[in-house]
Parts: structure tokens; sequence; C-alpha cells
């Protein structure tokens, strides 16, 4: 039994892609971050690190040892080794062009447009250099991906993968990023693509059902808490 401790952002979208993808049974834990559920003593026990999202298998591949574990990436990797999908054979060559892609997002790809999401929506002081900063970032990355996919139909190469599920759900928000996808061709038709798959679409409606009527993540009344996080609730008392 799987269960999948999320929220409808970036991060958790990805993951329910891939389960849907993989027709892979599972629940969906809703951790509402917009009101400190991430802070809640059941949720750390699965992650000291306090993000969603969390991936608790009760049925792992080896062992009968439930597998705990956070970080997106991981969770994609785990699953594509579980179900077989999505992700080449250990050894083929195939499997490490889509990791280095999957990295890629991990390490530039969410973290730079967050930054973006930041400074120009949320931040209480408008920094010019800051916005500058990340908004050329994001589309310097933005570019990359795009030149990619001119030679390459998926991100990880001529098949769908996880590399796909990873860098998509952030590219959903590309108009608050302040980019337009006409500036992209090949990461457009891609975007497209992807959005037609009724995995998918499945996640995203499973996203809606997860936040009901609790309106958006980040409010004036929730930004104290998702961006005033300093690991004090892991000092011992």
């Amino acid at each position: 039994m799987i269960k999948l401790y999320t929220w409808p952002t970036p991060n958790g979208y990805k993951v329910s892609i891939l389960l849907r993808e993989a027709q892979i049974p599972y629940d969906a834990v809703p951790v509402n971050i917009s009101r400190g559920d991430q802070f809640k003593e059941e949720f750390l026990k699965l992650t000291p690190n306090n993000k969603i999202p969390v991936l608790v298998d009760t049925s792992p591949m080896r062992g009968d040892k439930p597998i705990v574990l956070f970080e997106s990436g991981a969770i994609l990797e785990y699953l594509a080794d579980k179900s077989g999908l999505f992700l080449a054979p250990f050894g083929e060559p195939e499997r490490y062009e889509s990791l280095k892609w999957l990295y890629w997002q991990m390490a530039g790809l969410g973290p730079m447009l967050g930054q973006n999401h930041h400074f120009s929506s949320y931040a209480p002081e408008k920094i010019p250099y800051a916005i500058e900063r990340y908004l050329n970032e994001t589309r310097r990355l933005y570019t990359v991906l795009d030149h990619r996919l001119e030679s390459s139909p998926y991100v990880g190469g001529k098949d769908y993968s996880i590399a796909d599920m990873a860098a998509y759900p952030w590219i959903v928000s590309h108009e608050k990023q302040g980019q337009r996808l006409e500036d992209y061709p090949s990461l457009k038709i891609w975007f497209d693509k992807l959005h037609a798959r009724p995995a998918v679409r499945a996640a995203y409606e499973e996203g809606k059902s997860l936040r009901g009527d609790q309106g958006p993540t980040v409010t004036a009344g929730s930004q104290a808490i998702l961006f005033g996080q300093t690991g004090e609730h892991l000092k011992k008392k």
C-alpha cells in the first residue's frame, strides 16, 4: 500500500502524475502547507525537512519494512524502478540521460522558478535586482529546455519519462513567471502534448479536490508559515 502525503504544488504534482501514469493504487493524504500541517508531529516523523511530498510504501520492492521517502526526485526514481516504467533499466545509457535531466530540474528549474515566484509575487519589498536576477535565470532555463526539445521529443530522450513529469508542473505557471510559451516553440509543443495526457489531467483534478475550498496556497495569512521557517521546530525543548 502506498500513501502519498502531498499538496497541490509542482513538487506534489510530479509524484501523482507518475502514480497515475503507472496505474499504481495509492491514498493521497493532504498536508495543507498553508495552515502549517507540515509541522505536525506525525508528519515530522516522516520527514524532518517538513516539505511535501512524502511517500510511504508498506510493500517495498525488497524486504518487509516500509520505506519512507522524501524529495520528489528520489520518489520518482523509486516508483519508476518499482513499476518498471518511465525509466530505462540500470546500466542502460537512456536511464542516465533521463536522470541527468531529472537532476537538472531538481537543482535548477524548480529552485530558480520558485525564487522567481517569491520575489515577483510574494516578497513584501519589491527588490528590482532580485526580480531581474530570477527572471533572467528563468529565461535561461526555459531556453535550455527549449533547445533540448528541438532535438528530442521528450526531456529525457525519445521516450516519455520521469524527467518530463518532473519538469512539466513547473512550466504550468509560465505566465506567472513572466514567460510566453510562444517564445519557446519546441517547449510549447512538448507542453501541449503533456497537458493532453489523461494521467496528467487526472493528477491536476486530484489537486483541486485536495485543495477543496481552501483557496490558493500562498495568501497574506500563510506567508509567515511558508516563508518564515528557521528550523526551530526541530530543536529540542
